[in-house]
């Protein structure tokens, strides 16, 4: 039997409704029998969120900007300005909030 494999285009059709902007799917929790493992594109615009907005971290997150500029400050921790070409990586039970400075597109891995 062949391990699954996950392809997608990168492609405004393709994306659905988000918590608070849109969101991509390359895999979602549960494909190919893994349940700890997601990931995808999210798209957000700072109309999407005009104010900032608690996130409180749910599963490990690993995000990369490919464009745009989010502000993410860990609630008692450190802060973070994240633009195109910077990554950072969340641990589970994290409270965050975030602020959308410029759209942005966001490459997100939960495991």
């Amino acid at each position: 039997m062949t391990a699954p494999v996950f392809h997608a285009d990168h492609t405004e059709i393709q994306y659905e409704p988000f918590e608070v902007g849109q969101v991509q799917w390359l895999r979602r929790n549960g494909d190919g029998g893994n349940e700890a493992l997601a990931s995808g594109i999210w798209h957000v615009t700072p109309a999407d969120a005009p104010e900032p907005f608690d996130l409180p971290i749910e599963e490990d997150e690993t995000i990369y900007i490919v464009s745009g500029h989010l502000h993410i400050e860990v609630l008692d921790g450190d802060t973070f300005d994240l633009k195109a070409g910077s990554m950072a990586s969340f641990s589970k039970g994290a409270k965050t909030r975030w602020t959308v400075v410029e759209p942005t597109v966001e490459f997100f891995v939960y495991s």
